[in-house]
């Protein structure tokens, strides 16, 4: 078991160990496209939404160095009639992007670090293979050529680069050529089994294209299929909380509001797991670089955007355009931009027939409260301030008190 390629099964082993909802019909799904023109996914989804999770159980399936019949046993995947003839059958390369952007010197190095590595380690395990420099995608289309064999290539978190390094553009150039050197060639076919890319954005685009345009993408903005892994499902919390004896109207006030075409009442499902283990309900996430970054936006009030926030946190909706957002943190020209974004990191819920967002859920009420106080946004505090038991009465559905107030 190596550090890229065949991780082994010990980080699902951990996942099932504790609080653990099965998600593994997310595999039935990933089975359906290997070697087909559909094999490359994208899932993006907001911090702490389970992406990794998702990733170490795939890892943990295909990998062909361990057997994990057992850590699969009664899960929903083993009612599939296909489920043991994809078991621990692949070669399996995993790449956490944090991962090579923190144990890099420079981050400029990132991408050049990451081939080095993941060559380096191939070397070792395809000792027949002789390679030239450091190129991944000439590494993998020669061991390919040579021994019959194709990969399946998990990558999490493909879009750091692109938020904690969003002034390199050189940098992030060069990551897209490498992956478009994977994903997008001649080679791609004969070298690739399946892909399974999990980020917070999308795939970048330029202009109105995308920079992988063979990728099935996946998103908060339309989840399509895969709508239920996005969280927890309604009967998923209803069933954890009858098996903890937990409020579950409690529950839903707190972490409940993502909704799509198909599944209406997905919950944010590491709130919920920690409002369990902890016995208490409270936010759970965290303020992040990534959220602080958005109040210079913010703050410059694009089309009346502080408006619109005052407007949800009275439990309105507002009505943007998704088309324009560039899927990245920079490339920010109207209020329907950062409501985007706002979308893609979980804290605005968007409902696609009606092109709608609104803010989901107390915690994430509460996570904007606390970005209110502080900053420069002193008619949204007096406002908040004076909404407190509306906004409290459109979480809790008290409709008559919410039909009376004049904000």
């Amino acid at each position: 078991m190596g550090r890229y390629l065949n991780l082994g099964n010990a980080g699902f082993q951990s996942i099932r160990k504790g609080l653990y909802i099965d998600k593994s019909g997310l595999i039935a799904f990933v089975n359906r496209t290997l070697g087909t023109k559909d094999k490359l996914t994208c899932v993006s989804r907001p911090r702490r939404f389970g992406k990794s999770f998702a990733s170490q159980m795939l890892c943990a399936y295909y990998d062909k160095s361990c057997d994990s019949k057992e850590l699969f046993r009664g899960l929903e995947i083993t009612n599939h009639p296909d489920c043991n003839l994809y078991m621990n059958q692949y070669n399996v390369i995993y790449l956490d992007i944090t991962w090579f952007i923190s144990t890099v010197e420079n981050i400029q190095d990132t991408v050049i670090y990451l081939q080095k590595e993941v060559v380096a380690e191939l070397s070792q395990t395809f000792t027949s293979i002789k390679t030239d420099g450091f190129s991944l995608p000439v590494t993998l289309s020669d061991i390919s050529d040579r021994t019959g064999q194709k990969f399946i290539i998990i990558i999490d978190e493909w879009d750091a680069l692109f938020r904690e390094a969003k002034a390199e553009h050189k940098l992030q150039e060069e990551y897209v050529q490498l992956l478009r050197g994977l994903f997008k060639s001649s080679q791609t076919d004969k070298m690739i089994e399946a892909a399974y890319m999990t980020g917070i954005l999308p795939v970048k685009k330029y202009g109105t294209q995308s920079a992988l345009t063979d990728f099935r993408e996946y998103t908060m903005v339309n989840p399509r299929k895969l709508a239920k892994y996005v969280g927890f499902t309604e009967a998923e919390v209803y069933g954890l909380c009858q098996d903890y004896n937990i409020d579950f109207n409690e529950m839903k006030s707190w972490y409940d509001g993502y909704s799509f075409s198909n599944e209406h009442s997905i919950y944010s499902p590491n709130s919920v797991i920690e409002a369990i283990r902890n016995e208490e309900f409270a936010t759970y996430w965290t303020e992040t670089e990534t959220y602080e970054s958005l109040k210079s936006y913010i703050n410059m009030n694009m089309d009346g955007l502080k408006d619109m926030i005052i407007s949800m946190l009275g439990g309105k909706h507002c009505k943007i355009s998704t088309r324009r957002f560039q899927n990245d943190m920079v490339s920010m020209k109207s209020s329907d931009d950062v409501m985007t974004l706002l979308v893609h990191l979980g804290y605005l819920a968007f409902v696609s027939q009606k092109s709608e967002v609104y803010i989901p859920n107390r915690e994430v009420a509460d996570e904007f409260k606390n970005a209110v106080e502080g900053g420069n946004w002193d008619i949204i505090a007096e406002t908040l301030s004076a909404s407190d038991e509306l906004l409290e009465a459109t979480l809790a559905g008290k409709n008559e008190i919410v039909a009376k107030s004049q904000l």
